[in-house]
């Protein structure tokens, strides 16, 4: 693809996945335009082996725009960065078709281990804030990862991941549309598992309560026939 219609097809992806755009010009300030432009150039250099060059560009594009993308990076069509302040690309990802990353997201390895290392993201995945993917493994299509979610293992299609570490919650299997970037309204496993221990708590609590009282009236009854019995022999 030329540059020219890497250019184009930037331009619209901001356009239509962020609505706080008013006019087109705006676009052209987006630190997601100008990282990926320069992404493509250092790219293209990275794979021709020119790699201090594709470095030196990559490098600068992070100081400017707060986005670090490793030259050596696959990135499909239709990538969107979000704000994008500390997102970080490591070298080995490689990234699908419409895939939407929110500011803060890492997609990088879990030490100094050698070959593909980073993760792999299919089509349409989703990143919200703040998200950690360490390692060598591969989100599904159509997933979405929670903010703050630390995901170390692989995630199966049509699937939501958060927590620390990060759970799989199946969402019906539906498929999550590109244009659906609703970060906010995920499942929340680990409040779930607090609400079943507290209704187990409070079912524990009223079971004692109901054995107390049980208790109590047992022992009425048998003072009562302690009496009884007393006043017979008198």
């Amino acid at each position: 693809m030329s540059f020219f219609k890497h250019l184009k097809e930037e331009f619209n992806v901001i356009q239509e996945r962020d609505p706080a755009i008013k006019t087109p010009l705006e676009v052209l300030l987006y630190p997601s335009f100008r990282v990926m432009i320069q992404y493509r150039r250092a790219h293209k250099l990275y794979e021709k082996g020119h790699y201090f060059l594709a470095r030196w560009i990559s490098q600068r594009a992070a100081r400017k725009t707060g986005i670090e993308i490793h030259p050596g990076a696959q990135i499909g069509k239709g990538l969107f960065i979000d704000h994008g302040s500390g997102v970080i690309i490591g070298e080995t990802t490689i990234i699908g078709d419409n895939v939407t990353l929110y500011q803060g997201v890492t997609l990088g390895g879990t030490g100094k281990e050698t070959g593909k290392r980073h993760p792999t993201l299919k089509d349409n995945v989703m990143v919200s804030c703040g998200a950690k993917l360490l390692g060598s493994f591969t989100v599904g299509e159509n997933s979405k990862i929670g903010a703050g979610a630390v995901v170390l293992e692989e995630v199966p299609p049509n699937c939501t991941v958060v927590g620390v570490p990060g759970r799989v919650v199946k969402l019906k299997n539906v498929r999550v549309p590109r244009v659906d970037m609703d970060h906010v309204h995920m499942p929340d496993p680990v409040k779930e598992d607090i609400q079943m221990l507290q209704q187990e708590n409070t079912a524990l609590y009223n079971r004692l309560v109901d054995l107390e009282m049980n208790m109590r009236v047992l022992q009425r009854k048998e003072n009562a026939k302690g009496v009884s019995v007393k006043n017979e022999n008198l």
